[in-house]
């Protein structure tokens, strides 16, 4: 740990811990690979740089029940039905006398694009008590991802482009994985996405078969990703006959859609010998996976929602793992990096014959390629930056 501990500021009693809350407007399961492990790494790295924190989180029970809940207790009920759909996101009366009496004095909170009268008026309660917030966009901008998604998505994507500027002068700092100094007229704190290293298992072996490379693509699958692109840069490579034979291990579930139309793509070029589709995978079996994979797919059509500058969870668990990876949007914290092949951010197919290329003419040990982030890419050290920007 760093000498900064948030014990220090002035305002807080000598040797007591800063109370705080990391608050979400969806579910969260400790168990899913997604965004609530990523939460739960997050909130452990704020407990780890000194703070008592809590999680608040909504559930639907198995009786039907909306719930706002706080770590394992129920904060507030909203019965069952579309009134309860609707109450869960207007009322936070509750929320805010729990913040309030309990003393909380940081709210580090994740973005769900919920901009809203009612948000408004409870992060001004907050902001009038001297509570400490902070608001995170995992993505930034985000307006085009809402251009494939359901009606009651638009309708949320709506109410937050009319709140978000009047939202965000509520709020201490905006937290961003971007390069932006200002989001909706407010400062922001600059981070990278972390690791938890203790939770991610390196490959303990090196395959550097002659005459066969896996990829693995691990995601929550959106178009974003552009798996696609290396489904038709296969389909180009094998019209050919070729003397390495390149798989693809996709692993995750997501949109539907997308991941109908990647199988319509297989079945059309006849990859299935040469692809798989895994569905969600953890654990063991995730482990197992990348243990013979040797390189990863990250994110190759973030164009197509106009973002160039981001900084993917996936890149840096695919380095956490010790694989090179192909990517083809600007992240700072990998760019000059030996173990990165970068495409070209547009629609052409991934070239695997320049792919082969590179894998034969460089040799990376797993060990070299974790170590090459471990002293800058933990989330303790993130989040450590996010409590110094906020309370010094």
């Amino acid at each position: 740990m760093s000498e900064y501990s948030p014990l220090q500021p002035d305002r807080y009693e000598q040797g007591k811990q800063m109370k705080a809350l990391f608050l979400v407007f969806h579910g969260f399961d400790a168990n899913n690979i997604g965004i609530s492990k990523k939460i739960s790494y997050q909130k452990k790295a704020l407990e780890e740089c000194g703070l008592d924190i809590r999680l608040c989180y909504l559930i639907i029970d198995q009786d039907g029940y909306h719930k706002r809940m706080v770590d394992n207790e129920v904060l507030e009920n909203f019965g069952k039905g579309i009134t309860a759909k609707i109450k869960k996101r207007i009322r936070y009366a509750r929320l805010a006398d729990y913040i309030l009496k309990k003393n909380l004095q940081f709210i580090y909170i994740r973005s769900f694009h919920n901009a809203s009268p009612f948000l408004i008026l409870l992060l001004r309660k907050l902001n009038r008590a001297g509570v400490k917030t902070v608001l995170e966009i995992p993505t930034y901008p985000y307006d085009q991802e809402y251009n494939k998604v359901c009606f009651t998505d638009r309708l949320r994507i709506i109410s937050d482009k009319l709140f978000r500027h009047q939202m965000a002068k509520q709020i201490d700092r905006i937290v961003t994985f971007s390069n932006d100094k200002t989001i909706f007229g407010t400062r922001t704190i600059n981070i990278s996405n972390g690791i938890d290293f203790s939770q991610i298992r390196m490959k303990t072996k090196t395959n550097k078969q002659t005459d066969s490379i896996y990829l693995i693509g691990v995601a929550e699958i959106h178009f974003w990703h552009g798996f696609d692109r290396v489904l038709n840069g296969l389909a180009a490579y094998y019209q050919t006959q070729q003397d390495v034979t390149v798989f693809f291990n996709i692993i995750g579930d997501g949109v539907p859609e997308e991941i109908k139309k990647l199988k319509a793509i297989t079945v059309k070029n006849e990859l299935e010998e040469y692809v798989t589709f895994h569905g969600t995978k953890s654990g063991v079996e995730l482990d197992q996976l990348f243990e013979n994979a040797d390189m990863g797919i990250a994110s190759l059509g973030r164009h197509r929602s106009h973002i160039t500058h981001i900084k993917p969870l996936k890149n840096r668990e695919y380095a956490a793992r010790g694989i090179p990876f192909v990517y083809s949007e600007i992240d700072d914290d990998f760019e000059d990096m030996p173990y990165i092949l970068k495409a070209p951010a547009d629609e052409t197919p991934l070239d695997i014959e320049g792919l082969v290329r590179f894998y034969r003419e460089h040799s990376f040990q797993p060990f070299e390629i974790r170590d090459s982030i471990i002293s800058k890419l933990s989330w303790k050290i993130q989040m450590e930056k996010v409590i110094k920007e906020v309370f010094l």
